[in-house]
């Protein structure tokens, strides 16, 4: 070290520690090595000394002003630069001994000396560049994550609110809407279209805001606003997701898909999906315009849905084992319970009956499944030809629930056909035998039949239908 650096703190050197102490220079060393005794620091090459009562002590250089060498009870050495700032001390370290020469750390010093005069805390400076850099890193991150980088990750990961995961049909509506197209039609000729939720897949998570989806969603408003709109709450729910992850929070804007701009452009929900329905005098022109669908398949479907009151994907997993014939029974998966069996009614059993067996689905199709899929645009046809504007799948379900009122049918007969929740019953859950529904079940499917014009008779072959004025 150099002769300039002088003692600033007390340290003792072997024989001042043995003048106190009244030990012998073999009686400390035999205790050091016993852990009985301080261990000295090295000075130099061939000086030690004990720190006095301090755990560290400062050697000064007279150089460089402010700098010092900070000695460690345990003998580590380090250049530290110490000054004083509004009347403050500002101690910053500036290496190791072993790393920086005498000259390098003077040099610091002058440096930090300097930052000193024009009034600045060396120390804040410093953390003022770190936050540039960790800022600037995260930018660089940000750019890099892209909404299809993390797409993937929230269809295997995410689930809807109170639930433990997607349904299968609305997982594979996720899958459809960010699908990029291309592939041959199943149905028709051509290649599929890319899904509404395709274009956004390219954008950096941290560029998705109001005015990015407010350009997508006018885009994808032209090919359809009401499915820009569905795609659109499917989207929200992926930025709820996203947001609650801390590795995607900082680049996720949560509210985007809630901004004034987007939702004014929503279409109009004067129509709602919760109260749609069939009143009686509709029900021979949606029964015909259904009756004269070019899939057969699907306009069984359809039927079966309002002579039963069974959810859209109860109806379309039904499988022939499902099916019993013999005592005229139907047992279909349960939304509530695993499955619920009800009584197979006279014209539903001449309906299935008629159906071509394919495979081991009752309403069979080309699909990847196995099983029929999505209807909406043959009922939308239906409905059409019909007069009638609006009505959507799980409406059949509630036209069953009023024209079976309609039919006189109890309330809590209803109810357990169609698996609703002991709760939502209006007379009392009292759960009631396939044999004690079987009647209540007979008379609601006579009553549709009645309004839809249906002349039914038992003998006749299955499938032998006839359609009254």
């Amino acid at each position: 070290m150099s002769k300039s650096i002088q003692h600033r703190l007390t340290v003792l050197r072997r024989q001042q520690v043995q003048a106190r102490t009244g030990l012998a220079r073999s009686s400390i060393y035999a205790l050091i090595a016993n852990a009985q005794f301080p261990t000295p620091i090295r000075l130099s090459a061939n000086t030690v000394g004990w720190l006095e009562g301090k755990q560290q002590a400062f050697l000064r250089d007279t150089k460089a002003p402010g700098l010092r060498v900070r000695v460690t009870r345990a003998g580590a050495k380090s250049f530290v630069f110490e000054a004083k700032l509004n009347r403050k001390t500002i101690r910053r370290t500036i290496g190791d001994v072993r790393s920086w020469s005498i000259e390098q750390a003077r040099t610091e010093a002058r440096r930090l000396a300097v930052v000193l005069d024009e009034g600045n805390d060396p120390r804040e400076l410093e953390r003022q560049q770190q936050a540039v850099k960790e800022s600037e890193l995260l930018r660089q991150q940000a750019a890099s994550i892209r909404v299809g980088d993390v797409w993937p990750l929230y269809l295997d990961q995410g689930r809807p609110k109170r639930k433990e995961a997607w349904k299968p049909r609305y997982l594979a509506d996720l899958k459809s809407m960010a699908a990029p197209g291309g592939e041959t039609k199943i149905r028709g000729q051509g290649t599929t279209r890319p899904g509404p939720l395709f274009p956004l897949l390219a954008l950096p998570l941290s560029q998705v805001n109001e005015d990015t989806l407010k350009s997508w969603f006018d885009r994808e408003a032209v090919a359809g606003r009401h499915q820009a709109a569905r795609a659109l709450m499917m989207f929200r729910g992926f930025l709820r997701w996203c947001a609650s992850k801390p590795e995607y929070r900082a680049f996720t804007d949560r509210d985007a898909g809630r901004s004034p701009a987007i939702l004014d452009e929503l279409p109009s929900t004067a129509t709602s999906k919760r109260t749609d329905a069939l009143e009686s005098a509709q029900v021979p022109g949606w029964w015909a315009g259904v009756e004269q669908l070019s899939n057969r398949t699907g306009s069984a479907y359809l039927r079966a849905l309002l002579l039963t009151g069974a959810r859209r994907e109860e109806m379309a997993a039904l499988k022939w084992a499902d099916v019993d014939f013999q005592w005229r029974k139907l047992t279909i998966a349960d939304k509530v319970d695993a499955t619920r069996t009800i009584p197979l009614s006279p014209y539903m059993a001449h309906m299935l009956a008629s159906l071509p067996r394919i495979n081991a689905y009752v309403f069979a199709s080309a699909s990847k499944s196995g099983r029929i899929a999505d209807v909406r645009a043959a009922h939308i046809k239906a409905l059409t030809e019909a007069g009638i504007d609006h009505l959507t799948i799980h409406g059949l379900r509630r036209s069953f629930s009023l024209l079976g009122e309609a039919s006189g049918a109890p309330a809590g007969a209803i109810a357990q056909v169609m698996g609703h929740k002991p709760s939502a019953t209006a007379e009392g859950y009292r759960p009631r035998s396939v044999d004690a529904l079987r009647p209540f079940v007979e008379r609601i499917e006579a009553f549709i039949l009645e309004q839809a014009g249906v002349r039914f008779d038992r003998a006749q072959e299955p499938g032998k239908l006839t359609l009254v004025a």
